[in-house]
């Protein structure tokens, strides 16, 4: 006993990793999994690069890497635990993976998780499934992805030339997804786009980032939320500009997705959680005469 208190993962010192909020009569956790990023040109490909750099030192950001937050979701409804994407783990640099000590603060481990649910394969989203020796992360929980992603991604060889980045990225890419959902290949449950997962979580279709991709629209009673998952990734570049994201497959379907599902955000003043946006990534999508402005969430204590 004295050893597994010792291995238990500590939740460090400093500021909270966790956000809790209520969805009706479901409740929700934001646990964020940390942190990557990389060059603003990535996330923004269209943007002259004058209007960009100017735009991100407006922002009072660095002009040569942007931060994006890793925001999963824990929603307790219908007396199950179900985690909203799995996070990067180590996947995609070291600040990812801090999942597992997110639930520690608020007194949970992965053996509590029933259901994880991934709005697509990439590895950001999926990095967690797979633990440090090679078995499933989350030993109880049923694994959910779309299909047309993970006959793309995983039972494929991808085609990744279309993403803006050196040609290893893009092979270490490519392997780091099958190896996260390797652990879970057997059992995983693949659903189309547009599925109820569970009562109260309904998935959007949002292809083109991905072949499979959705956002979540999690309900109850008269209470919504939205999770626009890769729809944008950093609000100063993809929502109050209307810059497109360079790792999108299918850049004008993604732009299509992206304005549908934000329009009918702001019509219907839908909270929307963004998955990269600045922690807990809460807020609304305003429509503007140019397209949309971010609107953050006061903090709720």
């Amino acid at each position: 006993a004295g050893e597994a208190r010792a291995q238990a993962p500590q939740p460090p010192s400093g500021n909270a990793g966790h956000y809790r909020f209520r969805i009706g009569e479901i409740g929700a956790t934001v646990l964020s999994d940390g942190l990557i990023g990389g060059p603003p040109r990535i996330y923004a490909s269209d943007a002259p690069e004058q209007e960009l750099q100017e735009v991100l030192k407006r922002a009072f950001l660095p002009t040569d890497h942007l931060m994006l937050n890793l925001n999963t979701l824990l929603l307790e409804v219908g007396g199950r635990r179900v985690l909203l994407e799995a996070g990067a783990g180590q996947t995609m640099g070291p600040n990812g993976g801090r999942i597992f000590a997110r639930l520690a603060e608020i007194g949970l481990s992965a053996h509590d998780i029933d259901v994880v649910v991934v709005s697509h394969t990439h590895p950001d989203h999926v990095g967690n499934l797979r633990a440090a020796d090679g078995l499933p992360a989350f030993p109880r929980a049923t694994i959910f992805a779309p299909k047309p992603d993970w006959d793309f991604f995983v039972r494929g060889e991808p085609d990744l030339s279309y993403m803006p980045v050196p040609e290893d990225f893009r092979r270490r890419f490519a392997a780091a997804i099958k190896r996260s959902v390797e652990p879970i290949a057997k059992g995983v449950e693949l659903y189309q786009p547009g599925a109820e997962i569970v009562p109260g979580l309904t998935t959007i279709a949002a292809a083109g980032h991905t072949p499979g991709m959705v956002s979540f629209l999690v309900h109850s009673g008269r209470d919504q939320l939205l999770l626009t998952a890769d729809l944008a990734y950093h609000p100063i570049v993809n929502i109050d500009r209307p810059w497109r994201p360079g790792p999108d497959r299918d850049k004008d379907a993604a732009l299509g997705a992206r304005r549908r599902i934000f329009d009918r955000a702001a019509a219907d003043r839908i909270p929307v959680l963004g998955f990269h946006y600045p922690f807990p990534g809460l807020g609304h999508l305003l429509r503007t005469d140019s397209g949309y402005a971010w609107v953050p969430a006061g903090w709720q204590f």
